[in-house]
């Protein structure tokens, strides 16, 4: 098995009605995500410097375990309450990381 990947998927809200959404959303996807197969843990963190920019962050146990979760049928409806609120700013929208050195 590879190393740890990290998942990060950028969301937006623009009001304090989107950000309790959004928590809500990311909520109801963490309960549905917290028997999946390789996957760590997430977070839902939030920009200091730009309140509106959130992100998703979830930690896989390996870039297959993060694939076999991504090529499956609930992958899509699992991630469909998040989905209204992704940052349209963002080029990808969502980002894959491989652990390359941690302390």
């Amino acid at each position: 098995m590879g190393a740890e990947v990290r998942v990060l998927v950028y969301q937006a809200a623009y009001d304090e009605t989107q950000l309790a959404a959004v928590r809500a959303a990311y909520h109801q996807v963490s309960g549905e995500l917290a028997d999946v197969p390789g996957m760590l843990g997430n977070e839902l963190l939030r920009d200091p410097l730009d309140p509106t920019a959130l992100v998703v962050m979830s930690r896989w146990a390996s870039i297959e375990a993060f694939s076999a979760w991504e090529r499956g049928a609930a992958h899509r409806d699992t991630t469909e309450p998040l989905r209204p609120y992704r940052d349209a700013r963002t080029p990808s929208g969502f980002a894959v990381y491989e652990v390359d050195a941690a302390y």
